[in-house]
């Protein structure tokens, strides 16, 4: 799987494989890491074993023409990705704040890509490479395919389909559709006779085909929310492989189209994808810099499997990889381990065995596969359906059989574990074995929240499931003698969430004494039913109104209830405990989760940041010092 090769970067390159010409070129928003974690490399390695001539523009200057045409016109197309992250999401934080690094940037550097990467990247192609094809794919593409709220410029945006003048569009995993324009391009289509291709969207003015589905259009989503709810619900519905149906949007004068998903890949795709010769790490043109931080955590990690029928809320697994799992085979994934060990670097460790949920390696029932999901409920969500498969002895098989090859001394899962289908489980112990093999003293898991009220919402399983597997959990390290501890990963400020259920998470955290040094503050990402909900404030499954916390200020406060320790969010807890009518967790009592400030004479004088602020404009000292040398407050 993995050599010391990496496809084409420059003309250099180019000559030294006998190549003067590419078929495609493909440009990412990351760096180029050669790595099955990347959706570029996976789409490049592909084409490549296809017999095309491929080459990687990684972070062009978008600035400059000229980095685009480093290396001449392709043959076919260019085929252009945001990056791994949404290019909003990747530089700002929930408070609209620019962020500090980028992990999959060298040196862990931000300003190697541009806002909203894919449309730029785009209409930058169109200027420096006319008449060339333009495909675009990745997850900043799946997810903004329709209309679709924007909460960093507090709009609803256009297709980006339309935005970046693109010929073409790519939604989800996109091997199977992107095998099949390469051979119609090949093959002397035009790029604009190709229709019909699962997975895909094309721009559209002509009427749409019959028997497919009209959503409301872009006038009438971004302006009334209850239409934008609708349109949501009916895309949501029909993000299936087996049961979706063609759906058109109308933009203006035109509109964009949007095929079925593409079908699963079948075990025998997964294994013959991640077989390719990927060199398994950044390009060597970065070691200078640095290298590239997101190759740490998948470098010596195994993908195991695809999808996610867990459906949270906020997340937007279901827009983009679906929620139907396909899985590899144990021999391909033991086989990509044998060469991990090969590696001089390697230390004996395995980092990770999973995918966006470890412990889902086979399709949730076996209608799935030939009905799809259902679109009238969900697999886990109130409760786990009866037709459930929760079996986890194929994957402690696996678990066990990568412990036993020579030179491991661990196997981490570092993904995360859905403790409902854990807890569901009757025919294996897999918990058991998690705790004896597999934790490095801490396990995280990821309850968000623990008020029924906004778990609804993000569509977790309630408080009483999590504490079910918070007793198992040390029963069972009890029994075997360990010391471990849960990490739960927290969430503020979601939808449903007002500052009652912020105040009733933050007593939780008091009882349960752990201090929390990760919290996620809700970012309503496009093609999530969660930030639908923020612009609507209706759930699009009911059309029921939902409490949104809009203010920056309130994201704050929420925020700062789940860190209520921390010294310097003393302020907004304050803040939000008198707003939420909770004098009686201001105090010196064991149930308290701030203690009341003391300002009497007889202590020193404690002053905020803005009393501080004050006393320098006014060019007064802070402190004085009454006859008997006590330190009295300042008059101002």
């Amino acid at each position: 799987m993995y050599n010391s090769g990496f496809l084409p970067v420059n003309t250099c390159e180019m000559q030294k494989r006998g190549w003067d010409e590419l078929d495609f070129i493909l440009i990412t928003g990351d760096a180029y890491v050669d790595h099955p974690s990347f959706g570029i490399a996976i789409i490049a390695r592909i084409l490549e074993y296809l017999n095309f001539k491929v080459g990687i523009i990684a972070q062009p200057k978008w600035q400059n023409l000229g980095a685009f045409r480093i290396m001449g016109k392709p043959r076919f197309a260019c085929l252009i990705s945001g990056g791994n992250l949404d290019s909003m999401v990747n530089h700002y934080t929930a408070a609209k704040k620019k962020r500090s690094n980028d992990a999959y940037s060298p040196g862990g550097k931000i300003g190697f890509r541009p806002d909203r990467a894919t449309i730029v990247y785009s209409n930058r192609v169109r200027e420096a490479l006319p008449g060339i094809p333009v495909i675009i794919g990745g997850i900043e593409a799946s997810l903004r395919r329709f209309a679709h709220y924007d909460y960093w410029s507090n709009k609803v945006n256009r297709s980006i389909l339309l935005d970046s003048q693109a010929d073409m569009l790519v939604y989800g995993m996109g091997e199977k559709p992107i095998l099949e324009i390469a051979g119609k391009l090949a093959a002397g289509m035009d790029i604009t006779e190709i229709c019909g291709v699962r997975g895909t969207m094309v721009p559209w003015r002509d009427r749409p085909p019959e028997n497919t589905l009209i959503l409301p259009d872009w006038d009438q989503v971004k302006t009334d929310k209850r239409s934008y709810a609708e349109a949501f619900r009916i895309q949501y519905q029909q993000q299936d492989p087996i049961r979706g149906k063609i759906m058109y949007q109308k933009h203006n004068r035109g509109g964009v189209l949007q095929y079925p998903p593409a079908l699963p890949l079948s075990q025998a795709e997964m294994d013959k994808i991640y077989s390719l010769p990927f060199a398994g790490t950044y390009h060597s043109r970065y070691e200078e810099q640095g290298g590239v931080p997101a190759i740490k955590e998948v470098k010596f990690s195994l993908v195991s499997s695809r999808g996610c029928y867990g459906a949270c809320s906020f997340c937007a697994l279901t827009f983009h990889q679906g929620r139907i799992i396909q899985s590899r085979s144990a021999e391909s994934i033991l086989s990509e381990a044998e060469r991990l060990i090969q590696n001089p670097h390697f230390k004996g460790y395995i980092h990770d065995v999973g995918g966006p949920t470890a412990n889902f390696r086979h399709p949730s029932c076996s209608g799935q596969l030939t009905k799809g999901t259902c679109n009238h409920r969900q697999c886990l969500f109130p409760q786990a359906c009866e037709k459930l498969n929760p079996d986890h002895r194929e994957y402690i098989d696996l678990l066990r059989r990568l412990r036993e090859l020579p030179q491991v001394k661990k196997v981490f899962i570092r993904s995360g574990v859905r403790y409902d289908t854990v807890l569901a489980d009757r025919k294996s112990d897999f918990l058991e074995e998690l705790c004896k093999h597999h934790v490095s003293g801490q396990l995280k898991v990821a309850p968000e929240h623990i008020s029924d009220a906004v778990l609804k919402y993000m569509g977790k399983p309630g408080r009483s499931a999590y504490e079910k597997f918070v007793h198992r959990f040390q029963a069972i390290n009890q029994k075997i003698g360990k010391k471990q501890y849960l990490v739960p990963y927290l969430m503020s400020s979601h939808p449903g969430s007002s500052l009652k259920e912020a105040i009733e998470l933050a007593e939780y955290i008091r009882d349960m004494g752990v201090n929390p040094e990760q919290v996620q503050d809700f970012i309503p990402t496009p093609g999530t039913l969660s930030a639908c909900m923020y612009f609507t404030g209706l759930d699009p499954r009911t059309m029921e109104k939902v409490y949104v916390p809009k203010s920056l200020h309130e994201k704050a406060m929420q925020k700062a209830l789940i860190q209520y320790r921390n010294p310097a969010n003393y302020e907004l807890v304050k803040e939000a405990l008198l707003l939420g009518h909770r004098e009686d967790l201001i105090g010196f009592g064991p149930k308290c989760l701030i203690k009341p400030r003391r300002t009497n004479l007889k202590s020193k004088a404690i002053y905020s940041p803005d009393q501080r602020k004050a006393n320098k404009k006014r060019k007064t000292s802070p402190k004085r010092a009454n006859k008997k040398g006590r330190v009295l407050p300042t008059k101002i």
